[in-house]
């Protein structure tokens, strides 16, 4: 079974479970966005907090120049505490409180991505108090159905986010007479883990529509932001390490009717840090089942929720054996049904102590761990630090 290259010596001192990052392969995926968006010059990344916000991955993003999406106060707190400008933080959320609004508002942040006519009101009135004039993108709903999982798309009218295609011109409408926000651009995100690039082409499409309303209306924007979503290999995480970012920038270039100025900006986070994190686990148990081997691990959802929520696959490797490979349900310690990495998997000959990786946990791993049956948090180990 091909496995991935760790440091299992080092390992042995080390508690379990923990998160152990890769940093060159995260410094390598940054230099492939800055190669790929540097043929375009006005295209501008965004690094989506919300998928890992380990200080020193926040810290390695920043000092390479990209800019930080961000989805609460504390989002924001971190991202300028790692180093990010704060002319390069964009404010999303759909239930932003008033002290992060007035966060956001104190620290000159580029952007709101205003999610509603209700949050748009909200701003306007908070700027007033400040005397200040809010810069605002409104994120629509582009109904386009990005294929993912129902959990992780947010592009259609019956999702929380965003505002319907057919309330965009009563926003727009109220909006003109508000003197405390001023309009820069439009914002859409259709979901998670798209790996099919037709959705994306879709968004470019319906987005010149949107442009082609806004004109009519007389509402010129000089933004606009495509969002994240593009997806990873779970299943290769060795033979593409990198995703497809030449591919995905291409599809907006080549579709993408801008106007003179405008500036494209987009928010990566899965892409950006999944597959250079992987959760190291030991074998506590292999028990011997009437029908069923399990792997009891000591590590649980507490650590990698993904499995348990998204029914979400992650590749799993025994990087303690190199024995004849046998099918085993992965499970954890949590007094839960639902505490499972991974059913039938094949993995070689597993004995207690083994290290076993759920590689390609740098997104939503680290940053959804709980301490749900009074746990630890896992810690953080990086491969230049090790």
């Amino acid at each position: 079974m091909l496995k991935g290259t760790f440091p299992i010596e080092k390992f042995k001192s080390l508690e379990t479970p923990f998160y152990y990052y890769d940093m060159d392969l995260l410094q390598k995926t940054l230099d492939a966005i800055k190669d790929e968006t540097g043929k375009y010059g006005c295209f501008h990344v965004h690094y989506a907090v919300k998928a890992n916000a380990n200080p020193r991955i926040l810290s390695l993003i920043a000092s390479n120049g990209l800019g930080a999406d961000c989805v609460s106060g504390g989002e924001i707190q971190a991202a300028l505490k790692a180093g990010f400008p704060a002319d390069k933080i964009v404010f999303a959320g759909v239930g932003k409180a008033d002290w992060e609004i007035n966060l956001g508002l104190e620290e000159n942040i580029f952007c709101f991505n205003v999610e509603s006519l209700a949050e748009l009101r909200v701003i306007n009135e908070l700027a007033g108090r400040k005397n200040m004039k809010a810069d605002v993108a409104l994120r629509i709903n582009p109904e386009v159905d990005a294929h993912t999982h129902a959990k992780i798309t947010t592009g259609m009218k019956e999702n929380k986010f965003g505002i319907n295609l057919g309330l965009l011109g009563g926003v727009l409408d109220e909006l003109a007479g508000m003197q405390h926000v001023r309009l820069i651009g439009i914002h859409c995100h259709i979901g998670s883990q798209i790996t099919d690039m037709s959705a994306f082409r879709n968004l470019a499409i319906r987005i010149n529509e949107i442009q082609d309303e806004l004109d009519k209306r007389g509402f010129h924007v000089e933004n606009l932001n495509m969002g994240g979503g593009l997806g990873i290999d779970y299943y290769h995480p060795n033979h593409l390490p990198i995703p497809s970012f030449d591919n995905y920038f291409a599809v907006f270039s080549s579709l993408l009717k801008l106007r003179e100025g405008q500036q494209v900006h987009f928010e990566p986070g899965r892409s950006v840090v999944a597959q250079c994190g992987t959760l190291i686990s030991r074998v506590l148990y292999v028990k011997e089942g009437e029908v069923k081997k399990f792997v009891i691990l000591d590590a649980g959802f507490t650590d990698l929720i993904r499995p348990a929520m998204y029914d979400a696959y992650h590749r799993i490797e025994n990087l303690s054996s190199d024995e004849d490979v046998e099918l085993y349900d992965v499970v954890g310690p949590i007094c839960e049904s639902s505490d499972v990495f991974g059913k039938d998997v094949e993995l070689n000959k597993a004995h207690r102590g083994d290290f076993i990786a759920l590689r390609s946990a740098g997104a939503y791993g680290e940053i959804m761990a709980s301490q749900y049956n009074c746990r630890k948090l896992p810690k953080a180990y990086y491969s230049d630090q090790i």
